[in-house]
């Protein structure tokens, strides 16, 4: 529409908002800080120094001694916090992923090295599950038929949360999907005296395809899938019951994983409830887009600040995202 002035007709210019950069930013209506970021990070046994991920590049697995340097990095840069993953020596694994549950295992050292170093100036979060730790490479224990035991895998992600709690994390996120696992770990919690650790649930985590690097990040040795405790990607109506269900339980902050082909669903459950949602920018959006750019396909600046921010205008209020440490420290933030 426009409108007549002096038998002008003056149409509406949109365009006048993006004459400049100044203009844009001022007028913006999404973006993302520092405060609104987690940084992944995966800790190894037995290194002395990082070792590269190859599906991942720019991703290391870290030593205890470099995760220090990146935790002091990250604290440094502002961003929320670090999740950490434990990757134990490979003779280490079992069947049950007892190395989860070992206060001298490696995510129980990296929990508290983290912590040592950064104190309360970056929330140190853990990964509560048993996949990294297990010589099947499943999510939990296994039953003779060979199919995960919902309840005897929660009894051990309660044992797991209370271990990290004691460590030193400031926030527990497990994210096996098992059926009930939020409300026994608030109560194990509770029970130990760690009535201020938070919960980050993974309230709806998606067998995905884009899982494939992580795998790698973790030494993970499953064969098969998941999709017997991982959601369906056709659903929404179940995303929203899981999350419903989770926040009944005790969970803090709910989280919708993958992030990228699930934007609806972070849409969905933005409007359905009121806590924070965050969301996992995974391993395998991670590796699309610097698989793309390392062939000149797509500018790989412009894709990061893109894809961080739709998850953000889908309704994150948090971001996951192996960018996080790197996109925080970038100048133009600094304005």
């Amino acid at each position: 529409m426009g409108r007549r002035v002096a038998g002008l007709n003056l149409p509406d210019r949109p365009r006048r908002l993006r004459t400049s950069p100044v203009m844009r930013r001022m007028v913006a209506e999404t973006s993302v800080a520092p405060r609104q970021l987690i940084l992944p990070a995966f800790v190894a046994e037995g290194l002395t120094e990082p070792r590269p991920i190859s599906s991942m590049p720019g991703v290391d697995q870290h030593s205890l001694d470099s995760i220090r340097k990146v935790a002091a990095s990250a604290a440094e840069a502002g961003i929320a916090g670090i999740m950490l993953f434990g990757v134990p020596l490979p003779e280490k694994k079992d069947a049950t992923g007892s190395q989860a549950l070992a206060t001298d295992g490696i995510l129980t050292r990296a929990i508290e090295a983290v912590r040592g170093e950064v104190g309360d100036d970056l929330l140190v979060m853990s990964d509560v599950c048993l996949d990294e730790f297990t010589d099947h490479g499943h999510c939990g224990v296994l039953t003779a038929d060979g199919l995960v035991d919902n309840d005897a895998t929660v009894e051990l992600y309660a044992q797991m949360s209370v271990l990290h709690a004691q460590a030193g994390a400031h926030v527990v996120g497990p994210s096996g999907m098992m059926d009930g696992q939020i409300g026994e770990i608030r109560s194990a919690l509770d029970a130990a005296g760690q009535l201020d650790t938070v919960i980050l649930a993974y309230a709806a985590k998606y067998s995905s395809s884009y899982y494939g690097p992580f795998r790698e990040a973790v030494s993970s040795t499953l064969q098969g899938d998941r999709k017997t405790y991982q959601q369906d990607l056709g659903n929404v109506r179940e995303a929203l019951r899981e999350v419903r269900l989770d926040l009944e339980q005790g969970a803090d902050i709910v989280m919708i994983k993958p992030a990228l082909s699930y934007l609806d669903v972070i849409r969905q459950v933005a409007d359905a409830v009121d806590v924070p949602v965050a969301a996992y920018n995974i391993s395998g959006e991670y590796a699309m887009v610097e698989a793309s750019a390392e062939r000149g396909w797509i500018d790989r600046d412009a894709a990061i600040t893109e894809t961080l921010t739709s998850i953000r205008r889908a309704g994150a209020d948090i971001i996951l995202s192996y960018w996080a440490l790197e996109y925080a420290n970038r100048k133009e933030l600094q304005r």
